[in-house]
């Protein structure tokens, strides 16, 4: 009798080791990319402003328009990775924001810069949901959440060194040196995951054909099991959904959850963008050296890199209540970095604080948007959720584009800045609540089943049933 299997209990009962290390640090690098990338133009305006003569207001649309790419990669590709496989979805996204980036080295203006950075954005929005996908597909339940946003943090860490690279390289060579970096990193990491990274064990169960591929990975996965080649794969029955495509994400127990977890994906998004694509122009504007305004920029980066860390930590526990909580704390923090008077070292850690929560509170949602949605739509879930989410990381460009051009007090200007963590806080309130009942506890599990009560709310005693 041939052995059966049941892909689930696989993947959660293997022990962290050198297959959950290798596809970390695999999906470590391919995020340090995307996040290089998110902020390379950025860093780089400082200098653009000064070679093209142009205002930091007309860096509006060149800074949005990656996030236009973004709105269109990520359920584009969140498809793609559904159809096809995570891997080669990941793959295509390195390679599409990484030749986006590089052909960057050659634009002459602004318009030539937007079209470049609206491919570029492509990429970087198909990465990002099939990413978060198979590290969700590939980890064990204990450590989902926490190696996730370990992941995650690559973002942070990428963004951060294009101030560092507008502080020291740009003044001796140039520009062009943001792009060339930002280009050929990605490429060279593409190549590394075609050799290197695994596919996800639950798409290639459902894919019989692939059958081959779903062997080898068990048994990398698995290296203490002895699986003969006539072994058979069974999954877990996937909560019920109703409908297809877009409709599957507002089945009963989603159907208030996806639109509030929408909610908190735009607003931590516009904040983010709006201080990720200003903040070393006004930086700048407001006084500060070239080096002051790229080490501050950097500490944002690196103070959401510490953020991401206490999630990983904290998520897998409590839920959405510690991303509730960094939120909560995230609007006053981006409101005081326009305090009259502060002083440079002052200002340097109030940012790094704001970095802290606000890039914190995003990688909760990139975390829990791979546990909420089961396997069957989970890339296309979290695909709809960082692109709807993207409409808003569009506007914060454009609005501190306005805000620039209507020369604010720095008091006023963050004040505006603080707001969608403010309504984001109250989203994430609510998910809470509705996470509790969906899952039975404050713990996230894609696999709870899920009933309705008369009111339309998923019932918590079924749930631990």
């Amino acid at each position: 009798m041939s052995q059966v299997f049941q892909i689930e209990k696989l993947v959660d009962d293997q022990k962290i080791g050198a297959f959950n290390l290798k596809l970390l640090v695999l999906s470590f690098l391919a995020m340090f990319g995307d996040g290089f990338d998110i902020s390379a133009l950025a860093s780089a305006a400082p200098e653009l402003r000064r070679v093209w003569g142009v205002a930091p207001q007309d860096f509006s649309i060149a800074l949005s328009a990656s996030q236009f790419g973004v709105l269109l990669g990520a359920p584009l590709l969140g498809y793609f990775g559904d159809r096809f496989g995570r891997r080669i979805a990941i793959i295509t996204g390195c390679l599409i924001f990484g030749f986006g980036t590089l052909a960057t080295v050659l634009a002459s203006d602004l318009g030539h810069m937007t079209v470049l950075r609206f491919l570029t954005g492509i990429g970087i929005g198909g990465l990002m949901p099939n990413a978060i996908a198979l590290n969700s597909e590939l980890s064990p339940r204990r450590w989902r959440a926490t190696l996730v946003v370990l992941m995650f943090t690559g973002i942070t860490v990428g963004s951060g060194l294009p101030g560092t690279i507008q502080a020291w390289l740009i003044p001796v060579y140039g520009w062009t040196i943001m792009f060339w970096i930002g280009g050929l990193v990605p490429i060279a990491t593409a190549a590394l995951l075609w050799f290197t990274l695994p596919e996800s064990v639950k798409f290639l169960a459902l894919h019989p054909e692939r059958r081959a591929d779903l062997l080898s990975t068990v048994r990398r996965m698995r290296p203490d099991l002895d699986i003969a080649d006539d072994a058979q794969f069974v999954s877990a029955p996937a909560p019920e959904a109703s409908g297809s495509g877009l409709a599957q994400l507002f089945a009963p127990g989603l159907r208030f959850i996806t639109p509030l977890l929408w909610v908190c994906f735009a607003t931590a998004l516009m904040a983010n963008f709006f201080l990720n694509s200003w903040l070393p122009l006004i930086f700048e504007n407001n006084g500060l050296t070239p080096q002051e305004a790229g080490v501050a920029t950097s500490l944002y980066h690196y103070g959401g890199s510490i953020g991401g860390v206490l999630v990983s930590l904290l998520l897998a526990r409590f839920g959405f209540s510690v991303i509730a909580l960094l939120f909560m704390f995230a609007a006053p923090a981006i409101a005081a970095m326009g305090t009259p008077g502060i002083s440079y070292a002052m200002m340097a850690s109030v940012t790094t604080l704001a970095g802290f929560f606000v890039l914190g509170a995003q990688f909760g949602n990139n975390a829990t948007s791979g546990l909420i949605y089961p396997t069957a739509f989970r890339s296309r879930g979290v695909g709809w959720a960082l692109g709807i989410g993207r409409i808003s990381s569009i506007m914060g460009p454009l609005l501190g584009g306005v805000l620039m051009a209507m020369a604010l007090p720095l008091d006023r200007l963050f004040l505006i800045a603080s707001v969608p963590m403010a309504i984001g806080f109250l989203a994430a309130a609510g998910l809470v609540r509705l996470c509790y009942l969906r899952f039975g506890s404050l713990q996230i599990d894609d696999t709870a089943p899920v009933t309705q009560t008369p009111s339309g709310a998923t019932n918590p005693a079924a749930n631990r049933a």
